[in-house]
């Protein structure tokens, strides 16, 4: 039996725990420094000036100007007013679809494992054959939506009223199985006694999903609403792709127009950081009803 202490063993391998620690440490911290940390204060710092990148004149610092420019315009409330009606219809679809699928698996069928499979492949796809290949399927000619629900030639995407819905509908197809997927994992962590002592109450379905299922899964069904939300709210690729609407221009795209078509750096810099505060401020509000559903 060996008799070295801790510090003797590690010196024995010929390199110590803190070194290794180390090893492994400072190039993430060095990593984080150079691409997060750094753009971040980079752009921070442009948000205060007129800095265009197209041209060759000196930038000037403007204080606050870009952000009480950005904050009275009423096209970017517009633009904000869109990207939150889009973040509510696909967040609560994705909600309904994925935990309803997961509550039909939560339970024995047949090819069971090969089902939820198959169900996950979407979200497997990049967002730019999601895109074209729903681009196919709601065009008028020969999209088979159209052909399967009898609407002849409707236009889905060049209709001003439609197009947003289209374009979450897709969000939607895409990103329920990741709901699908957390909810699942909620519902095989509910204790079985549970329900076994309903049953011997003869409680209803009802009663059961609303006092023991939904109140126990609604903590990791929490967190995939914070997680969707955020990455709904920053949408790009998928309205960008799929039609060219106004009344589907969401505030990234907006941002985007602004920084490389219109080139107002600076002014884009001060958007960018106005969309994170909002994105915090939505996610702080989650978590704290997170963890007061945590504590019941």
């Amino acid at each position: 039996m060996s008799t070295l202490d801790p510090k003797s063993r590690a010196a024995s391998r010929g390199m110590s725990d803190i070194t290794i620690r180390n090893l492994f440490i400072i190039p993430t911290i060095l990593f984080l420094i150079v691409f997060n940390i750094f753009p971040l204060i980079y752009s921070l710092g442009y948000s205060f000036t007129d800095f265009r990148a197209s041209g060759k004149a000196d930038w000037n610092f403007v204080g606050l100007q870009n952000y009480r420019e950005l904050l009275n315009d009423p096209f970017i409330w517009s633009n904000f007013s869109i990207t939150a009606k889009y973040v509510i219809v696909s967040v609560v679809g994705q909600v309904v679809v994925g935990f309803g699928t997961a509550m039909l698996l939560n339970r024995d069928i047949p090819m069971k494992g090969l089902i939820t499979t198959l169900l996950l492949l979407p979200m497997m796809l990049s967002m730019a054959v999601v895109g074209l290949f729903w681009k196919l399927l709601y065009d008028p000619s020969f999209g088979i939506i159209n052909y399967a629900l009898g609407l002849g030639t409707f236009e889905w995407l060049s209709n001003p009223d439609m197009a947003l819905y289209a374009v979450a509908l897709t969000d939607i197809w895409m990103w329920s199985p990741f709901v699908m997927l957390l909810s699942l994992a909620g519902l095989s962590a509910v204790p079985k006694h549970l329900y076994e002592a309903a049953a011997i109450d003869r409680a209803g379905p009802l009663y059961t999903f609303f006092r023991i299922t939904l109140p126990l899964v609604a903590p990791i069904l929490m967190i995939a609403i914070i997680f969707r939300t955020m990455e709904a709210f920053k949408t790009f690729d998928l309205a960008y792709i799929l039609t060219s609407q106004p009344t589907t221009e969401v505030i990234s795209i907006r941002l985007y127009k602004m920084a490389f078509q219109e080139w107002q750096t600076g002014r884009s810099c001060a958007l960018a950081y106005i969309v994170l505060i909002m994105v915090l401020a939505i996610t702080n509000i989650y978590v704290k009803y997170l963890n007061k559903v945590k504590e019941r």
